[in-house]
């Protein structure tokens, strides 16, 4: 009960900031989406140049280094790597694909849920199979292998870069790239944006919060506590939400989405499958690699450059729909998600011992 109290406080606090951060400026229905402000970063370094999603945000970077400092305050903090580096950097960019043929990230499908977005619960519905069809291949044996002890400089590399970029953000605007119209151009002021994602960042630390895991192991082990912080995130930002006037049931003239029912859905199918074979959702992904994970940070640089990649061959969607080339990269991402989840499957892995591997290599 204790654990409960814990992730669904997380989740709360989670939902709560995301709300806040909309009313300091960010995008309605996008307080916190992992997807979106990733593609930001990679637009304000030039990756690619959509000139209306160019930021460096600073909840990435309190995310990461919220997790990394709460890791070593509670000597959690273990530099690990090795398990398929470049299957996790193919998958981070599918997982990317699929997040912005969606317009979002598991989170911010939760928080256009709270928006009174019903496109999102449309998204929801291809997530969970997505996530079905990948704890399908769990149930076969698939598995990245296990992960090895690294050198500690591994493990200091992605908060030294979140520490770069604040830099960069701070001290450097001229040599960045920043919106002056579209997503990009709204945020919550910087230092407001730092404290509220060092916030989730030591949160979702602690309680291992996970858009991804808490369907899996619904799923695979009947296991409700990371549902808990899901659900959790869902009510407070909707009585958030509803409290400031945000709120707007419907399908049309949705915040940052478009209503066709079948690309959200098979956005987030390819969302939900990629990040149950790697583990976690991109916020689980981005906070172990602040904890030290190396295959983490890995996969968050997959989806970086999936993110550019996106957005320089037109594959992202935006309010007028999804591209036709977005549609192909999808069918695309399928065969290649197909492809790895054969190939790596092992006959002699058990589903008990996926359960004892549960926040460790196969199953993060």
């Amino acid at each position: 009960m204790k654990e409960k109290r814990g992730i669904i406080f997380a989740g709360g606090l989670v939902g709560l900031i995301s709300v806040a951060l909309v009313y300091f400026g960010n995008p309605k229905n996008m307080g916190a989406c992992i997807a979106c402000f990733l593609r930001d970063t990679a637009g304000a370094l030039g990756l690619h140049r959509a000139e209306v999603v160019q930021y460096i945000r600073p909840e990435i970077i309190g995310m990461i280094l919220g997790a990394f400092i709460i890791a070593l305050f509670t000597k959690e903090f273990k530099v690990k790597g090795g398990s398929s580096p470049f299957l996790r950097f193919i998958l981070g960019a599918i997982v990317m694909i699929g997040a912005l043929m969606f317009l979002g990230c598991p989170l911010r499908m939760v928080l256009r849920m709270a928006g009174g977005d019903l496109n999102a619960l449309v998204g929801l519905l291809g997530f969970a199979a997505g996530i079905f069809i990948g704890i399908q291949f769990l149930n076969r044996g698939f598995s990245l292998k296990r992960n090895y002890t690294m050198n500690t400089v591994e493990g200091y590399a992605m908060p030294v870069i979140a520490i770069m970029l604040l830099v960069l953000l701070i001290s450097a605007p001229a040599v960045i790239f920043f919106s002056e119209s579209g997503p990009g151009s709204m945020h919550a002021p910087v230092a407001i944006s730092l404290v509220a994602g060092l916030i989730i960042g030591i949160v979702a630390q602690r309680t291992r919060l996970c858009m991804v895991g808490g369907i899996r192991d619904l799923i695979m082990f009947k296991d409700t506590y990371l549902m808990w912080g899901f659900i959790a995130i869902f009510v407070v930002a909707l009585v958030g939400n509803l409290a400031l006037g945000y709120f707007k049931l419907g399908f049309v003239d949705q915040p940052i989405a478009f209503n066709d029912g079948t690309w959200n859905f098979m956005g987030m199918l390819v969302a939900g499958w990629g990040s149950v074979l790697l583990g976690g959702c991109p916020l689980r992904q981005l906070i172990l690699s602040g904890e030290g994970n190396a295959d983490s940070a890995i996969t968050v640089m997959g989806m970086v450059v999936g993110a550019a990649f996106a957005h320089n061959f037109k594959l992202a969607s935006s309010a007028e729909g999804a591209t036709p080339n977005g549609k192909i990269a999808i069918f695309i991402a399928l065969g290649v998600l197909l492809g790895i989840s054969v190939l790596c499957m092992n006959k002699s892995f058990s589903i008990s011992s996926k359960k004892n591997e549960k926040d460790g290599v196969t199953i993060g």
